[in-house]
């Protein structure tokens, strides 16, 4: 099964959520993968894994943040208005709504099981931020994750702070994409508690994944390292993969698996095997 739903948040705000459940070999279990910045649930990989996981038999959940970028047309980014709007702590928000409307069986298949969080680059950052104030996400997969939300320079900062926004460039689209100044003020109100991912990984006594590339020109693996030193070592596995990049040489539009994709779904399915109980 792969079915689509519309979620609305506690602001009206519509959410894109893909499920993937294959029916006869379900396990009880779910996982929710976030999406990281510039991202979104239809983009190269995503699919690919919602029905790699589903086939190993967890109900796999992908979703748009609502402000990621993405609207009806679900592979280009069309709402560039509410981009410029988004905040860290809407995302935190938002993924706390879907997770319990997953648990309040939103998807109406009396689900009762367990939950993980597997989250990619930001996304993995929002994964950990959201499971560390919650008891009931059993486990987190990180892949190529950032360990600070805080990624512009001071220069950045005052140049946004005069023109009122942050200009990014999408290098696969080439569109010029604005940050409104509430992203800035957002993580300067909460860089030391809600948004604060070392606090986050050192209070998170639970199973930890951290996967990344060690040829990550996005997020250094000099992040991932971070994250190891900060988490509690005896449930945390630190796996490189040698010889590969952010996104583990998989491409938008998605061309293909290959071997080192591979791997890193493999070590994450066991993982998930193994905590997921």
């Amino acid at each position: 099964m792969i079915e689509n739903f519309i979620f609305t948040t506690s602001d009206h705000e519509d959410i894109a959520i893909t499920a993937y459940l294959n029916e006869s070999k379900f396990n009880g279990n779910a996982i929710i993968f976030v999406h990281g910045f510039k991202g979104f649930k239809d983009w190269g990989f995503v699919p690919y894994l919602g029905n790699y996981f589903a086939d190993q038999g967890f109900l796999t959940i992908t979703f748009n943040f609502s402000h990621n970028g993405i609207g009806q047309n679900l592979t280009e980014f069309t709402e560039l208005e509410k981009f410029s709007k988004n905040t860290f702590s809407r995302e935190i928000r938002e993924l706390n709504e879907i997770t319990d409307a997953l648990k309040n069986d939103f998807l109406n298949i009396n689900f009762n099981g367990n939950i993980a969080y597997l989250g990619h680059s930001r996304g993995g950052a929002i994964s950990i931020l959201t499971a560390s104030s919650r008891n009931d996400i059993k486990c987190v997969a990180l892949w190529a994750s950032v360990s600070t939300l805080d990624r512009y320079t001071k220069r950045q900062k005052e140049q946004g702070r005069k023109k009122g926004f942050l200009e990014v460039v999408n290098t696969r689209t080439g569109q010029l994409m604005k940050l409104g100044i509430s992203l800035l003020e957002d993580l300067e109100k909460n860089s030391n508690d809600k948004l604060n991912i070392k606090k986050a990984i050192e209070n998170f006594k639970r199973p930890l994944l951290i996967v990344h590339g060690n040829l990550d020109m996005v997020v250094s693996i000099k992040e991932a390292e971070d994250l190891y030193k900060w988490a509690d070592s005896s449930k945390t596995e630190f796996v490189k993969i040698y010889g590969t990049g952010h996104t583990f040489d998989i491409v938008h539009p998605f061309n293909g698996t290959n071997e080192k994709f591979e791997k890193v779904l493999s070590t994450t399915n066991n993982f998930f095997l193994k905590n997921l109980k």
